[in-house]
């Protein structure tokens, strides 16, 4: 999953984020780089400043079809949105 790094993360981020998921998972994510990179993209053009934290705990939906993605968070007004997942990020559950 080194291909992260191109969007900001850091080698120790992608391996905790290795060490805590399962491995299947980690397969997949690797094996869709340009989708999990789309949908890690969209939310860094949000303007989420904790685009690590939502993927380190929400690392499955980065899978999800990126017109769907961005679908979820379009729904809302985007400053309020981004000021209450950098608040919260459990309040993306809810969405």
């Amino acid at each position: 999953m080194k291909y992260l790094e191109n969007y900001g993360f850091n080698s120790s981020q992608i391996d905790e984020v290795l060490n805590c998921i399962p491995m299947s998972v980690a397969t997949a994510l690797d094996s869709q780089k340009k989708l999990v990179g789309k949908n890690v993209q969209f939310l860094k053009e949000l303007g989420l400043d904790n685009v690590f934290d939502v993927f380190f705990n929400y690392y499955d939906m980065f899978l999800m079809d990126n017109s769907l993605f961005e679908e979820v968070f379009n729904k809302y007004d985007r400053e309020d949105l981004v000021e209450k997942i950098t608040q919260n990020i459990a309040i993306i559950e809810y969405l």
